[in-house]
């Protein structure tokens, strides 16, 4: 499974943005997908998970409130809309796709021992 992440860039805090990530090649072996970031000098940090059959999400709680993750199975696209953005959202966001099903808690941790990551994508939040 191939992923690309787009729609990143710069915005100002309390502003919204939308990152895409379309998968191609072998969609049908999606479990789940899950957003990860990492800013500067800071370990890779878990955002939302989503069930890719079912759409059910799940939420880091630095997100809880502001971001909603969710898909398009027709398109093969996840999303990630985030809302009152913060300048501590700044970080280099990835998608992933998680091809033999894991539990939240091992998502979160990276999922299963078969995994596809994509290119990241540069998310700023400064005034």
């Amino acid at each position: 499974v191939q992923l690309q992440a787009s729609g990143g860039g710069l915005v100002q805090p309390g502003d919204s943005m939308r990152l895409s990530c379309t998968a191609s090649g072998g969609t049908d072996s999606i479990q789940n997908m899950a957003w990860f970031r990492q800013a500067p000098g800071k370990v890779r940090e878990y955002v939302a998970g989503i069930r890719w059959s079912s759409g059910t999400a799940n939420l880091a709680e630095s997100g809880q409130g502001r971001f909603t993750i969710s898909r398009d199975l027709v398109e093969s696209v996840l999303y990630l809309q985030m809302n009152k953005l913060k300048p501590e959202d700044t970080a280099i966001y990835t998608c992933m796709a998680d091809l033999e099903g894991s539990s939240w808690y091992r998502l979160a941790r990276g999922g299963s021992d078969k995994t596809s990551w994509g290119r990241g994508t540069q998310v700023t939040v400064s005034s």
